[in-house]
C-alpha cells in the first residue's frame, strides 16, 4: 500500500496521537502550577525560586520554537515528533524524580526544549495529512479545541494528581501521553526528507533563539522585580534589537530560517497577531482566577479544576463548530474579531467578582463567554497559520504560530502579575490593614488584571479585525502541500 494511500486510511488516527501529543505541551504549561506548593514544602526552595519552575518551561519552549520547527523540514517531520515525544518523557521521569530545586528547574527546560521540537513537527504533521478543505477543518477544530482548553485540563489534571497521589506525578503523567503517542506514531507516520536538504541558516537560528529567549526572561524577571529594573529593560531591549537582526538576515540570506514569505501573508500575519494577544490576555484567568479560587474562596486543588471545567467543555465544542460550520461561511475576520469580543465580555464580568460572590452567577457566565471567545480564536488562527503554506514551510509556519502561544503567555503573565501586583499594593498603601481589607486587596489586582486583559481582547479585535482579508478564504490547490504523512 502507497504512503499516500495508508496516509488517508488512518488519517483520523493520526489526528488522536498528534492531539495527545499536543494536550500533553500544552496542559504542561499549567498542570505544575497547582502542584508547585507541595513541591516546594518537599524540596525547600524559596517563593523567588518558586516561578522558574513555570518560567523555565515557557522560556526553553519559546525561544527554541523556530528552530524546532525548521529540523523538522529539514529532517523530517516523523523522527522529530517521535525524538521530541521521548525527550520530553525522559525529562518528565528526572523532573518527577527531581531531589532538589535545581533538578526539577533543568528538567522543565528540559521539556520545553523537547517540547519547542515536537509541537511544530505536530501541527506541521496535520497540515500534510489533511488536505481536503472539509475534513481539514474538521481536524482543526478538534487540534484548535485542544490548544485552547488545555490550560484548564492541567489545572483540573493538576488538582487530582497533587491532592490524591503526590506532586510528582504531574511530571511522571506525562509518560503515559508519550509512549502512547510514540507507539502511535511509529507505527502510524511515513518517513519523509526532501530530497534537496538546505543548510540550516545558523545566524538566523542564533539571533531567533537568543531574542526570544531576551524577550521571555526579560518579561520574566519584570515579574520579580518591576519594569523599571536594569535588567529587566536590558534584556527586552536585547530582545527586541535581535530580531530586528533577524528580520534583516532573512531578508538576505539564501535559505532563511523563517521565510518572510510566511509571516507577510495577510490571513497568516493576523493569525499570528490573534494567537498572540489571545494568550496574552487568556493567561490571566488560569493565573488569577486560580489564586482567587483556592486563597479567597478556599476551594481545594480539585475543585478548582472543576471550576473550569464547564469552560474546557465549551471551548471544544465552539472549536469544532467554529472550522467545520462557520469559517467557510462567513470567514477568518468575523469568527477571531467576535471571538476577541467574547473574551473582552468575559474578562469584563470576570473583574466583577467580590470576596463572596458565587461561583454559579459571579463566575461561571464569565467562564463561559471566554471559552466561546477562544474556541473561535485559537482554532480558526491555527487554520489559518497553516492554509495554503508550501510543503517546505509548514514547519516554521507551525512553529510561529506555536512562538506566538508560549512567547504570548509569557508576556500576559509577567504584565497581569506586575499590575495584579502593584494593584494590591497601592489598594493597601495608607489604610488600617484589617481582616477585611487585607481579604479584600488581592481580589482588586486580580479585577485591574482582568480589565488589562478585557483592554488587550479589545485590541485584539481591531487588530485581527484590519489584517484578515474580508470573506471567505480561497484554497489554492497548486499551493496545497503533499500528502505524505511524515
Amino acid at each position: 500500500m502507497s504512503t499516500n494511500t495508508t496516509t488517508r486510511d488512518h488519517r483520523w488516527l493520526i489526528l488522536a496521537i498528534l492531539g495527545i501529543a499536543q494536550l500533553m505541551v500544552v496542559l504542561d504549561a499549567t498542570v505544575v502550577n497547582v502542584a508547585l506548593p507541595s513541591a516546594q514544602h518537599a524540596l525547600g526552595f524559596s517563593d523567588d525560586s518558586r516561578q522558574w519552575i513555570v518560567t523555565a518551561y515557557a522560556l526553553a519552549f519559546g525561544s527554541l520554537l523556530l528552530l524546532g520547527g525548521k529540523l523538522s523540514d529539514l529532517f523530517g517531520r516523523k523522527w522529530t515528533f517521535i525524538i521530541g515525544l521521548g525527550g520530553f518523557a525522559i525529562a518528565s521521569a528526572a523532573g518527577g524524580a527531581a531531589q532538589s530545586f535545581m533538578m526539577l528547574a533543568v528538567a522543565r527546560a528540559l521539556q520545553g526544549a523537547f517540547g519547542a521540537l515536537l509541537a511544530p513537527a505536530a501541527l506541521s504533521l496535520l497540515t500534510t495529512t489533511f488536505t481536503d478543505p472539509a475534513e481539514r477543518n474538521r481536524a482543526f477544530g478538534i487540534y484548535g479545541a485542544i490548544a485552547g482548553s488545555g490550560a484548564s485540563v492541567g489545572l483540573l489534571l493538576g488538582g487530582v494528581l497533587t491532592e490524591y497521589l503526590s506532586w510528582r506525578y504531574c511530571m511522571f503523567v506525562n509518560l503515559a501521553f508519550a509512549l502512547v503517542a510514540i507507539a502511535g506514531g511509529l507505527v502510524l507516520l511515513a518517513h519523509h526528507v526532501h530530497e534537496e536538504r538546505p543548510r540550516i541558516d545558523v545566524p538566523g537560528a542564533a539571533t531567533i533563539t537568543l531574542g526570544l529567549f531576551a524577550l521571555v526572561y526579560g518579561f520574566s524577571h519584570a515579574q520579580t522585580t518591576s519594569w523599571g529594573d536594569a535588567m529587566t529593560l536590558a534584556f527586552l531591549a536585547a530582545g527586541v534589537v535581535l530580531l530586528g537582526v533577524f528580520v534583516a538576515i532573512e531578508r538576505r540570506v539564501a535559505e532563511p530560517l523563517l521565510p518572510l514569505r510566511v509571516v507577510t501573508d495577510r490571513n497568516r500575519g493576523a493569525s499570528f497577531a490573534a494567537m498572540l494577544l489571545a494568550a496574552v490576555a487568556m493567561f490571566g484567568v488560569f493565573l488569577f482566577l486560580t489564586y482567587y479560587l483556592q486563597q479567597s474562596r478556599g476551594y481545594s486543588p480539585v475543585t478548582t479544576g472543576l471550576a473550569f471545567l464547564p469552560m474546557t467543555g465549551l471551548v471544544m465544542i465552539v472549536a469544532v463548530v467554529a472550522t467545520t460550520q462557520l469559517l467557510d461561511r462567513i470567514g477568518p475576520r468575523v469568527l477571531v474579531a467576535v471571538g476577541m469580543l467574547c473574551g473582552a465580555g468575559g474578562m469584563l464580568l470576570l473583574a466583577q467578582i467580590g470576596l463572596h460572590s458565587s461561583y454559579v452567577g459571579g463566575i461561571l457566565p464569565g467562564l463561559l463567554l471566554m471559552a466561546v471567545g477562544l474556541g473561535l480564536i485559537f482554532a480558526t488562527a491555527m487554520n489559518m497559520a497553516t492554509l495554503d503554506v508550501q510543503d517546505d514551510d509548514s514547519g516554521v509556519a507551525s512553529a510561529t504560530v506555536n512562538a506566538c502561544q508560549q512567547v504570548g503567555g509569557a508576556l500576559g503573565t509577567a504584565l497581569l502579575s506586575t499590575l495584579a501586583a502593584s494593584a494590591t499594593t497601592s489598594y493597601l498603601h495608607g489604610r488600617v490593614p484589617t481582616a477585611q481589607l487585607v481579604a479584600q486587596a488581592p481580589i482588586h489586582g486580580y479585577a485591574v488584571a482582568f480589565y488589562v486583559a478585557a483592554a488587550i481582547f479589545a485590541a485584539g479585535a481591531i487588530v485581527t479585525g484590519m489584517l484578515y482579508r474580508p470573506g471567505v478564504p480561497e484554497v489554492d490547490p497548486a499551493a496545497e502541500p503533499v500528502l505524505v504523512g511524515g
